[in-house]
C-alpha cells in the first residue's frame, strides 16, 4: 500500500490534486536583494534596509517569520509579534549587512526548520524571541568596532537570552486539504516569570497593484463569529483570480482583528503625502506607539492579523489555533472541528514517510536519524516563490536593449533581458542568499532527490529554460551578477537525479528529461569552448568559480602584469563536465542511435582536455607538478613566462573527481562509439600517456576512465588523506595544513599576495562577504570527493589500497576511504561521545541546553580543526548533501547485505549507476 505522502507527491506531480500550492515560500529577507535595489550605485543593502522594511512595500516579493504563501505569493501568512519591550514589532529577521558584519552579511536570530514533508503537508518551524528589548544598535554597532581578525558578536553575546527570558514560538502546519492549511502556534516561556505575549498571526496580499496601470487592488474582510473570527480574502484581478480562489483565516477565540495596507509609509520614508492613512507599519504605530487610529476601524484593507494578547506563566505554553482555507466564514460553522486529528493524522504520515528514505542503520541512531530528517527538512523550508523580470527592472533602470554597451554595463545584469524568473526555486539560504545560485541548485538536487525527484528534475530543467539560459548558452550564475561563472556541476545532477529515477523505476529511466537537459547542456558546453579556453589549448579559465579567496589574488579581476591564469579546477570542472556529457550521451545512444555521435565527440573533447592538464614530459609550464605530486594553477605572463602557483587546494584536488566508470558490455553495444575511441587514441596516443583510460578491465569487468591514472591517483591521495595536510577531522579542508607553517608567497610587480591556513573566517576581504576557501571544510566539495572515491573502488576493489589516514599503517581500499570520509562529514552534526555537536563549538547553550541542542543547523562551511560552524548559518542548500552521506553510509553499514549487494549499493550510491547487471561470479572477482 501506498504511503499517504507518497500518494499525495504522485496526485500532485500529475496535477491531479494541487498539493504543492501552498507551502514555505516566503524569503526570510527581501530588503537588500538585488530586486529590490533601484540606487544610481547598485548598493543594494543600503537602498532597501531592515529599518525601512517594515514600512516600505516591496516590489517583487515578500518575506516574513515562518511565513506560507500560495505559488504566486498572491497572498501570504507568517508571524508577527512583540515581547513589550521590542522598539520594532517583530514581523522579519534581522541581521548585519556586508558592511556591517566584521565577517561580512549575517543573520542575528535564532531559527531552526524542524520538520516538513515534501508536499509541505506538514511543516515545524521554531524561533527563539527574546523578552528584552532586541539589542539592534548593540549588535551593529559592536560588530562594526570588531575587525576581520575577531570573532563575529552574536545574539547570545549580547546576554539577551540570560537567565532563559525568551519565548519558543513553535509554528506548526498540517494540511487538511491541498488548500486547507491547520495552523497551530505554540508559545513556551522559558524563563522563570511569567510574560506576555503580543502575537499577530499576518496575512496579507503581495503589493501588485502599484505596478500595473490600472492596478486591481485586493480586499481583505473581517468576520466576527461566535468562537472564532475570520478574515476572508478575494483578489479583483482576474489574473489572480484564475491563480487563486478566495480563502478565510479563521482565528479561534475572541482575539479583535486588525487591518491596514500592504502599502508604503511615504510620510515616514521620504516625507511626502500617503495615498492612504492605512499603511504598512501600522500595526507597528498601533501597538508601540499606541496610535489606536493607524488601523483602519472598518476592519478592510490588503494586510490583516488577529491580536492575541498572550500572558504566559513560567514554564506555559499556550496554544493559538488557525485555519487557512478556501471557505466562506458565513457558511462554516465548526472551522476547527477537525484540526487536532488533522494534525496527528499528518505527522503520522511525516514519520512514515521519513522511515522509508532512512536505512534502516540510520533508524537505529536516533540521532542520527534526527540529523537527516532536519538536513532534508531545511532543504524542503529553503524553496522560494522568485519573481524576477529583467526586461522590466532593466527598462525601470533605463536601460534598453538598443542601450550602448557602456550603458548596459552601468546597470547589474544589462545583458539578461530575456530572463523572466516566476516559479518556486531552492535556495541557498533564504536569509543570506536569497537567490538562486545555479552550481548550489545542482548539489541542492542531489539531496532532493531522496525525497521528491520530480522536483529534483523539475528544478534542473527549470535553470535550463529559455528564460534562465542566455542565448549564448551561459547558465545564470546568481542574482548579483548573472554573467559570472559558477562550476559547471549541472549535467553531474542531471545524470546522478536520472541513474537514481531509473532505479526506482525498474530500470526504466526519464528519458524525455535527459534529451531534453542534454540539448540545453550541449550549448552550455560550447559556451565554455567559446569563452573560457582563451589561446582554444583546453586550459580554461572561469575566474573565482565559485571559490572566494582560495588564491593568491582575485581570479575574478584583471591579473597582475596582464597575465592569465589557466585554471588546474577550472580545466578539471570542464573534463568533469565533458565526462557527464560522455554518460549521459552513451544513456541516451542505447536509446536512439543518433546520439552515439555525441558519445564520440564527448569522449575525444574528455580526452583533449584532460591530456592537456599533464602534457608529456615535465615542462613547469603544466598543472601538474611532478615534484610535488599535486596539481596547480598556471600564471601565464604577456612575455611567456609562466609559473606555477604552489597553493595546495581543492584546485588540485577536484581532478579526483573526473572519473567515469562504464560496463564492460558498452563497448559491444555502441560498436560505432568503440571503433571511432580506438582510432582517436590511435593517432593521438600521446593524450593517454598520463591518464587510466578504459582499455585495463577492473572489478567485475568494468572499465575507468580518470584524469589521473593509478600512480597519479596514490600521490594526491596520500596528501589529500594526510591528517597534517587535507584530511582534517571532520572532512577535507580546502586548503592544506601545510601552509600553516609555509605560508605561500608570491611577488609581481613590487605586489606581495600571500595564503596561508585560515581554518574559520577569512582574514582577507578580497572577495567580499564572509566566504573563505582557506582552511574550512566545504559539503560540496566533500560530497564529490566522497562519490568520486565510492566510483574508484568500484573499479578497484581490493586491489588498490592505500594507508588512511597517511602514516597511520591503517590499510583501505576506496570503499572504506570513503566511508571513512562520510563519517568524518557526519560527525560534524551528530553527538560526540560526550554529547556535544561539533558544529557547534564553544557554545554551551547549544551544547548543553535541553531546548537548544537538538535544533541543528546546516552552516555555509565549517571550521577545518574543529568542526564549528561558519558562515551563513541556514545554508542547508548544499550543506544539505550531508543527507545523501547519511543515507549512504547507512545503507553501506546495513548487516543483512551480502558483500556483492555491498558492492553494489557503493555503485549505486558513487555514480548514481543503479542498473548494474552483474553475476556473483564477476564480483567474486
Amino acid at each position: 500500500m501506498a504511503q499517504e505522502e507518497q500518494r499525495r507527491l504522485k496526485e500532485a506531480c500529475e496535477n491531479l490534486i494541487p498539493w504543492k500550492k501552498w507551502g514555505p515560500y516566503l524569503s526570510e529577507r527581501q530588503w537588500g536583494t538585488v530586486r529590490e535595489d533601484y540606487s544610481e550605485n547598485g548598493n543594494a543593502w543600503d537602498y532597501f534596509t531592515h529599518d525601512q522594511a517594515r514600512s516600505r512595500a516591496y516590489r517583487w516579493g515578500e518575506d516574513g517569520l515562518a511565513g506560507v504563501c500560495d505559488d504566486h505569493q498572491v497572498l501570504c501568512f507568517a508571524l508577527a509579534m512583540w515581547n513589550g519591550n521590542d522598539p520594532i514589532l517583530k514581523e522579519r529577521l534581522f541581521g548585519l549587512t556586508n558592511s556591517e558584519g566584521n565577517h561580512g552579511e549575517d543573520v542575528k536570530e535564532y531559527y531552526f526548520y524542524l520538520d516538513s514533508t515534501p508536499t509541505h503537508s506538514y511543516m515545524k518551524y521554531l524561533y527563539k524571541y527574546p523578552q528584552a528589548a532586541y539589542p539592534y544598535d548593540d549588535l551593529v554597532q559592536t560588530n562594526r568596532k570588531r575587525g576581520r581578525g575577531e570573532p563575529e558578536y552574536e545574539l547570545l553575546d549580547t546576554g539577551v537570552f540570560d537567565k532563559d527570558k525568551y519565548f519558543d514560538v513553535l509554528a506548526e502546519f498540517a494540511k487538511g486539504g491541498a488548500e486547507d492549511l491547520a495552523i497551530k502556534i505554540s508559545v513556551s516561556n522559558r524563563g522563570p516569570e511569567a510574560a506576555t505575549l503580543h502575537l499577530l498571526p499576518t496575512l496579507w496580499f503581495r503589493n501588485t497593484w502599484m505596478w500595473s496601470d490600472p492596478g486591481s487592488k485586493p480586499i481583505l474582510k473581517g468576520v466576527q463569529r461566535n468562537g472564532f473570527s475570520a478574515i476572508s480574502a478575494h483578489h479583483t484581478d482576474p489574473i489572480f483570480q484564475e491563480s487563486l480562489a478566495d480563502y478565510s483565516l479563521y482565528c479561534e477565540g475572541d482575539a479583535p482583528l486588525l487591518f491596514t495596507e500592504n502599502e508604503s509609509n511615504n510620510e515616514r520614508l521620504f516625507g511626502t503625502k500617503n495615498s492612504s492613512p492605512y499603511v504598512k507599519d501600522a500595526f507597528h504605530n498601533f501597538l508601540i506607539h499606541g496610535q489606536k487610529d493607524a488601523v483602519n476601524p472598518a476592519m478592510t484593507g490588503t494586510k490583516a492579523a488577529p491580536h492575541y494578547v498572550l500572558s504566559i506563566g513560567a514554564g506555559e505554553t499556550k496554544v493559538v489555533r488557525l485555519r487557512l482555507a478556501r471557505a466562506v466564514p458565513e457558511k462554516e460553522a465548526r472551522p476547527f472541528a477537525h484540526f487536532d486529528d488533522v494534525f496527528a493524522q499528518r505527522l503520522k504520515e511525516a514519520d512514515e514517510f521519513y522511515n522509508s528514505v532512512t536505512p534502516e542503520a540510520v533508524r537505529a541512531d536516533p540521532d542520527r536519524a534526527l540529523v537527516l530528517r532536519q538536513a532534508l527538512a531545511g532543504m524542503l523550508w529553503s524553496k522560494q516563490y522568485f519573481y524576477y523580470d529583467l526586461n522590466v527592472w532593466l527598462r525601470e533602470h533605463k536601460v534598453e536593449p538598443t542601450s550602448a554597451p557602456e550603458v548596459r554595463d552601468k546597470v547589474r545584469n544589462g545583458e539578461w533581458f530575456h530572463m523572466y524568473n516566476n516559479d518556486i526555486i531552492s535556495m541557498p539560504d533564504k536569509w543570506e542568499y536569497p537567490w538562486y545560485a545555479a552550481w548550489d541548485l545542482a548539489f541542492h538536487m542531489l539531496a532532493f532527490q531522496a525525497v521528491d525527484p520530480d522536483f529534483a528534475k523539475s528544478q534542473l530543467m527549470l535553470i535550463l529554460r529559455n528564460d534562465y539560459q542566455h542565448p549564448n548558452g551561459q547558465i545564470p550564475a546568481y542574482e548579483w551578477n548573472f554573467g559570472d561563472t559558477n562550476p559547471p556541476v549541472h549535467a553531474y545532477a542531471t545524470m546522478q537525479i536520472y541513474m537514481s529515477d531509473k532505479e526506482r523505476n525498474n530500470g526504466e529511466g526519464d528519458l524525455q528529461f535527459l534529451t531534453y537537459a542534454f540539448s540545453k547542456l550541449l550549448v552550455n558546453f560550447t559556451w565554455w569552448l567559446n569563452r573560457k579556453d582563451r589561446n582554444g589549448n583546453n586550459l580554461f579559465e572561469g575566474g573565482f568559480l565559485g571559490l572566494d579567496n582560495i588564491g593568491v589574488f582575485d581570479r575574478s579581476a584583471p591579473l597582475p602584469g596582464g597575465g592569465h591564469l589557466e585554471q588546474a579546477d577550472g580545466t578539471a570542472w570542464m573534463v568533469f563536465f565533458s565526462q557527464q556529457m560522455l554518460r549521459i550521451s552513451i544513456e541516451l545512444a542505447l536509446h536512439y542511435p543518433v546520439f552515439e555521435e555525441f558519445a564520440i565527440k564527448f569522449f575525444e573533447h574528455t580526452m583533449w582536455i584532460a591530456g592537456a592538464m599533464d602534457r608529456m614530459g615535465k615542462a613547469q609550464d603544466t598543472m601538474w607538478n611532478e615534484e610535488d605530486g599535486f596539481f596547480y594553477d598556471v600564471l601565464r605572463m604577456p612575455n611567456g613566462d609562466a609559473f606555477q602557483m604552489k597553493v595546495r587546494s581543492m584546485v588540485g584536488l577536484l581532478p579526483l573527481t573526473a572519473v567515469s566508470i562504464f560496463e564492460e558490455d558498452i563497448m559491444e553495444k555502441l560498436p560505432t562509439f568503440a571503433r571511432h575511441a580506438k582510432n582517436f587514441l590511435m593517432r593521438h596516443p600521446e593524450l593517454e600517456t598520463n591518464l587510466h583510460m578504459p582499455g585495463t578491465p577492473g572489478l567485475a569487468g568494468r572499465r575507468l576512465l580518470s584524469t589521473v591514472n593509478e600512480d597519479k591517483l596514490r600521490r594526491i591521495l596520500t596528501k589529500m588523506l594526510d591528517d597534517k595536510e587535507f584530511f582534517g577531522p571532520h572532512g577535507i579542508r580546502a586548503l592544506s595544513l601545510y601552509h600553516r607553517e609555509h605560508p605561500f608567497e608570491f611577488e609581481i610587480l613590487g605586489q606581495k599576495s600571500q595564503v596561508s591556513y585560515l581554518p574559520g573566517d577569512s582574514d582577507s576581504g578580497m572577495f567580499g562577504g564572509n566566504s573563505n576557501w582557506r582552511g574550512p571544510v566545504w559539503m560540496p566539495v566533500n560530497m564529490l570527493l566522497y562519490t568520486s572515491l565510492m566510483r574508484l573502488g568500484a573499479y578497484y576493489g581490493d586491489t588498490f589500497k592505500i594507508e588512511c589516514p597517511t602514516g597511520s599503517g591503517n590499510s583501505m581500499n576506496l570503499f572504506e576511504v570513503a566511508k571513512m570520509l562520510g563519517e568524518r562529514l557526519i560527525g560534524t552534526f551528530v553527538k560526540d561521545s560526550s554529547g556535544r555537536r561539533p558544529v557547534y563549538g564553544t557554545i554551551e547553550k547549544f551544547q548543553t541546553d535541553p531546548h537548544w541542542r537538538d535544533n541543528v543547523l546546516f552552516f555555509e562551511y565549517f571550521h577545518g580543526d574543529t568542526g564549528a560552524g561558519v558562515g551563513a548559518s541556514h545554508q542547508t542548500g548544499w550543506t544539505g548533501c550531508i543527507a545523501r552521506v547519511i543515507q549512504a553510509n547507512g545503507a553501506y553499514q546495513e548487516k543483512d547485505l551480502r558483500e556483492r549487494d555491498v558492492e553494489r549499493r557503493a555503485i549505486r550510491l558513487g555514480q548514481g549507476q543503479t542498473a548494474v547487471e552483474t553475476s556473483t561470479a564477476a564480483l567474486a572477482k
